[in-house]
């Protein structure tokens, strides 16, 4: 998932229930961040979802003092 951030990636979960996705950054050595998860309603993830993945991302870096 590039366009959420560098190092950000996606593990995609399907069941009988529906679609599921979680957006998560483990590239930092003291912790795996989960950025956003949800259930997919469409086959397309919306854009409001990558938005906040990209902005909790953004404030993780800036709170680390960078990457």
């Amino acid at each position: 998932m590039a366009t959420v951030g560098p190092g950000v990636r996606e593990i995609r979960i399907r069941d009988a229930s529906g679609g599921f996705r979680i957006i998560y950054v483990a590239k930092f050595t003291e912790a795996i961040y989960v950025l956003h998860c949800f259930q997919k309603k469409t086959t397309k993830t919306s854009k409001v979802a990558l938005d906040l993945a990209e902005k909790r991302y953004r404030d993780l870096v800036k709170e680390r003092g960078g990457l």
